[in-house]
């Protein structure tokens, strides 16, 4: 007869640590289940990923986050999406926005009146449309809302599908850790601070114990591995092995540095294209995040930090940190009685802020499937299913980036031009070039809205369009997107700025 597990035992601290520590001490409440933190305060954390998606807002209410005192406490400023520069000759910079386009007419989706326009109206050169004059970010609430500087929260019961749209934040990770970590022991949660010896294992490859440095041998029923990159659970003692997609994703390196902000904080991050990677700008209360992510095989280190230093608006308040990966994941984010959450589950670099929500998702699917002391082969199985595809779905959005980008040549993007891409994304760009449909699959991570948003920004055309649109006529149609167009703009007007905002409802005490 199996029985219930008892003794969960996570080992590493940081965000993934007490993401995971906060989720499990909530789903704990009222059960006889102990969850023991082991983290040594001699061992630093990476904590450079300021920037989520909007996920993260659920995530802090179903742990029981006050929003409000959470914003404060991580120094916390609102993302509605990530405008990117440099990135395309057909747009110098485009925005990437939490909230969909317009509205479909007459059942069709938005997308298919603008490939009719698109095709009808412009000359297509090469990669290049002439004449493209048409704003795909006039159509999204929080594009305009960006453009304008502006910031409001999503009315609960919006009077119109055009208004709907989402947010995220910038915040400081350490203070984030930091708050869930407070958060965690009130519920109960036990901290040790300590480091790791040794991992035993049982002779049936399950982890049985683990041996601190202070000689104490700690057992539970289930482990929770957020080692971080060394993954001293997952790997280093299970052998799990590791999927390594560098082939796609070149960039393996990254030098971040904080520094002092020289304006208002804009509602949302930066992604500045470089000549062997992107350098992200992250606004925060207080200060500025900022980094260079680039490709070891293109750029040495001095001549990376050089171009994070003289690219810089504002005066370091930091050293620069560096950190050095392999793009990829493990081959199983669960392995007996093994749960790997966070880096050490593997890593896909931030361009889209995908980091914290894997972390949100994989918790997610640990409670969904949360095990007894049997742990089912067949839930395991399932788990590693769902987030192997929910992992490839994100690795090929990020792939379409670098694989469509045209706004530098040089050697790095000359590659990434080239270079053949999964047979996943590869199908997705074939159909789309064919008559604009948007395919998604299961367990995706991004919407329709995300994947038009590059298509559109990197000159990618349908060659025909959906032709159920030809049943309305042309002026029609131009008079259904002339009226979205003057909707969102107007109700985006009637917002204060994202300073003002801040300054009236959850500005932070000075640091």
């Amino acid at each position: 007869m199996t029985k219930p597990i008892t003794q969960v035992i996570i080992v590493g601290g940081g965000t993934a640590g007490w993401m995971s520590a906060a989720s499990l001490g909530r789903y704990a409440q009222g059960k006889n289940l102990t969850i023991t933190v082991i983290e040594s305060s001699q061992l630093p954390t990476v904590g450079v990923g300021e920037a989520t998606i909007p996920n993260i807002v659920e995530f802090n209410h179903s742990i029981g986050l006050n929003e409000i005192e959470f914003i404060k406490a991580t120094q916390a400023s609102f993302k509605l999406g990530i405008k990117f520069e440099n990135w395309s000759q057909t747009s110098p910079s485009f925005f990437h926005p939490f909230s969909d386009y317009g509205l479909p007419i007459n059942k069709v989706d938005f997308h298919q009146y603008v490939n009719r326009l698109a095709i009808e109206n412009y000359k297509l050169e090469g990669h290049k449309l002439e004449g493209h004059n048409f704003k795909l970010e006039d159509y999204s609430f929080s594009s305009v809302l960006a453009q304008q500087g502006n910031f409001a929260q999503p009315h609960p019961n919006p009077p119109s599908p055009l208004a709907d749209y989402s947010y995220a934040y910038h915040f400081d990770a350490g203070l984030y850790a930091e708050l869930l970590k407070s958060h965690s022991l009130k519920m109960g949660v036990e901290h040790v601070d300590a480091t790791i010896d040794q991992v035993n294992l049982h002779k049936n490859g399950f982890i049985e114990s683990v041996s601190l440095h202070d000689g104490r041998v700690l057992e539970a029923d289930l482990f929770i591995d957020c080692s971080g990159f060394k993954a001293l659970l997952i790997e280093q003692a299970m052998k799990t092995g590791f999927d390594d997609w560098s082939e796609w994703l070149l960039c393996d390196t990254a030098l971040a540095v904080q520094t002092k902000s020289t304006s208002s904080p804009n509602p949302y991050t930066r992604s500045i294209a470089h000549n062997s990677g992107w350098q992200w700008h992250i606004p925060l209360q207080h200060r500025t995040g900022n980094g260079y992510i680039f490709s070891s095989q293109f750029e040495n280190k001095a001549s990376a930090e050089q171009n994070l230093l003289t690219s810089l608006t504002g005066e370091p308040i930091s050293q620069i940190r560096q950190f050095s990966f392999t793009p990829g994941r493990r081959k199983q984010i669960w392995n007996k009685n093994c749960f790997a959450v966070g880096l050490s589950s593997g890593f896909l670099e931030p361009i889209e802020s995908t980091s914290i929500s894997l972390i949100q998702s994989a918790i997610a699917k640990l409670l969904s499937f949360f095990p007894d002391t049997s742990f089912n082969e067949h839930d395991i199985n399932e788990v590693n299913r769902l987030h192997n595809s929910e992992l490839e779905h994100v690795r090929d959005f990020i792939i379409l980036h670098y694989k469509l980008a045209s706004g530098i040549d040089s050697p790095f993007w000359q590659y990434c031009q080239e270079m053949r891409v999964p047979e996943t994304l590869s199908h997705k760009i074939d159909v789309y070039r064919s008559q604009g449909h948007i395919i998604l699959r299961e367990n995706e991570s991004f919407e329709a809205a995300s994947w038009l948003t590059m298509y559109h920004a990197f000159g990618v055309l349908p060659n025909r369009y959906d032709p159920r649109v030809d049943a309305i006529p042309l002026e029609t149609v131009k008079q259904n997107l002339a009226q979205m167009k003057h909707s969102i703009i107007n109700a985006a007007s009637q917002s204060v700025s994202h300073q003002t905002f801040i300054d009236r409802h959850c500005k932070a005490v000075s640091q």
